[in-house]
């Protein structure tokens, strides 16, 4: 079995999905009840957190908060599992609580330049109770659906929507502690059959 890491796990810059923009500046203005004028950006974007803490939003507002990341990937003998360069990721609350978004900031190897930045929009659907999440990245610019939903255990799994995987993929945030929270992404090679762990982050509170 050959296992190749995803290459947007190591790739980013924010270009959000046109549909979500709209969706989020709606949304400002009619929770702010002030004009765009009146509003000071601080105010109207991620300086105020408690809505991302309340409902159904603190599912992904838990996370919010700057955090160190210790990551590992699964080698192409599916067995080896290596070290990775390690990253910075920075979850923020956007207009006190309409949405999630998160920056990802790997750094580069061995100490070199860091190849770029991602971050995913992640919007809570109360219709259909389930999470619609743009990312992008900077090195594949563009955009990236990914659906999630919390299950009974409270975790979060994630799966691709578009563009279509070659194997079928999903991610899963496992509940935060004091100590910080597990996060691992697995790949099916048999087509949701059975979950393969590829890549595993551990995440630590600057």
């Amino acid at each position: 079995m050959i296992i190749r890491m995803p290459a947007l796990l190591q790739r980013a810059a924010p270009v959000m999905a046109t549909s979500l923009v709209m969706s989020l500046g709606v949304s400002l203005g009619a929770s702010m009840g002030v004009s765009a004028q009146e509003a000071g950006m601080p105010d109207v974007l991620m300086d105020k957190t408690n809505g991302c803490m309340e409902g159904p939003v603190a599912q992904f507002g838990r996370y919010v908060g700057d955090w160190d990341i210790a990551d590992e990937g699964l080698q192409q003998d599916g067995v080896t599992w290596v070290p990775g360069n390690g990253a910075r990721w920075n979850f923020t609350c956007v207009g006190d609580g309409i949405a999630v978004q998160d920056f990802w900031m790997p750094n580069g190897a061995n100490g070199g330049p860091a190849p770029g930045v991602g971050t995913n929009l992640r919007i809570y659907d109360p219709a259909n109770e389930r999470w619609e999440i743009a990312w992008t990245a900077t090195q594949s610019p563009g955009f990236t659906h990914i659906r999630a939903e919390q299950n009974e255990a409270g975790d979060i799994v994630m799966h691709w929507v578009s563009p279509p995987q070659p194997q079928p993929r999903r991610i899963t945030f496992f509940t935060p502690t004091d100590a910080g929270w597990n996060w691992v992404m697995e790949m099916s090679f048999d087509q949701g059959g059975t979950w393969t762990p590829v890549y595993k982050i551990k995440a630590t509170r600057r």
